[in-house]
């Protein structure tokens, strides 16, 4: 039988992806998230993690598992919340604007666990770019908005709070020649191809962080998949963040991520209101429980 603490240290070792990182951001011993680990995959049948330099990765099977798993333990803390806090009470419309970062890697299934906890707060989704977003919630358009925090415009009168500090890496395929390096730095990579996602923003800030090197870019795509795909076939690399990383492209090839020597920015995704609106009860609610779920969902 599996138990709450088995997929507790399982969700802290897949997210810190050192089981050292897990066992001390839980107060345990690394062997007792080890053994842990261990029993989960006895008892499952499969392999949920394999060793790597520096820590350990997923395996295919621990990725689905981490999906089930985080939803699990979603569903007690909303089942604790229902009972001892009575938040059915709280009411409310949201109307919240979201990019495709916030949309596709973050937001849904919190925003799903949310309104498990709260079922009487009605959210109106709309999405559209960063600067867009600005305008809504300038216009009041749109109450709150989820969006990549680093390029907000200083013009407006805005006010945010931080969710996600993600940190970028070098996205590889397994046979890469870099990949058999001990450490790569962004030298390295001055003279591969390289495949530039083209959503969201991603060229703004792979300007700031690649103008060292300004790689060989072979293709510039708005799809996340293609990307991956191209990765995994050793075509091409790419330097993004690893809240949007996935180990598998679509047609199962395997795609490795690499920290990088050289010291990069994180990809800060954030909650974002107007300075002159006064948050409702439902708004304020929702930022807090936003916010918990960044900090628990995402360690360091």
């Amino acid at each position: 039988m599996l138990s709450l603490r088995q997929i507790r240290y399982f969700v802290a070792a897949a997210e810190t992806q050192k089981v050292s990182a897990a066992a001390s951001n839980l107060g345990i011993s690394q062997s007792a998230v080890t053994v842990a680990i261990k029993e989960l995959e006895g008892q499952l049948g499969v392999s949920l993690i394999r060793r790597r330099i520096g820590g350990i990765e997923l395996t295919q099977d621990g990725q689905k598992f981490l999906h089930h798993a985080r939803n699990i333990e979603a569903n007690i803390v909303d089942a604790m919340n229902s009972m001892l806090n009575k938040e059915a009470r709280t009411t409310g419309n949201i109307r919240l604007g979201v990019t495709y970062t916030g949309a596709g890697y973050f937001l849904l299934p919190v925003l799903a666990r949310f309104r498990r906890a709260y079922p009487n707060v009605i959210f109106h989704l709309v999405e559209m770019d960063r600067s867009g977003l600005e305008q809504a919630l300038e216009s009041n358009d749109i109450d709150l908005a989820l969006v990549i925090i680093s390029n907000l415009s200083k013009n407006h009168h805005l006010r945010h709070q931080i969710l996600i500090r993600s940190p970028r890496t070098l996205w590889l395929s397994s046979g890469h020649r870099l990949n058999r390096l001990p450490t790569i730095s962004l030298q390295d990579l001055r003279d591969e191809a390289y495949v530039q996602f083209a959503s969201d923003e991603a060229p703004i800030s792979a300007r700031r962080y690649l103008k060292k090197i300004k790689p060989k870019v072979l293709f510039s795509t708005s799809s996340m998949e293609a990307v991956r795909g191209i990765v995994a076939t050793g075509a091409a690399v790419t330097v993004l963040a690893h809240l949007v990383y996935r180990p598998w492209s679509l047609d199962g090839g395997r795609v490795e991520s690499r920290p990088l020597a050289d010291p990069l920015p994180t990809l800060d995704l954030g909650i974002v209101w107007s300075a002159r609106k006064t948050l409702s009860d439902a708004e304020r609610k929702f930022i807090d429980y936003l916010k918990a779920d960044g900090n628990s969902a995402h360690h360091g």
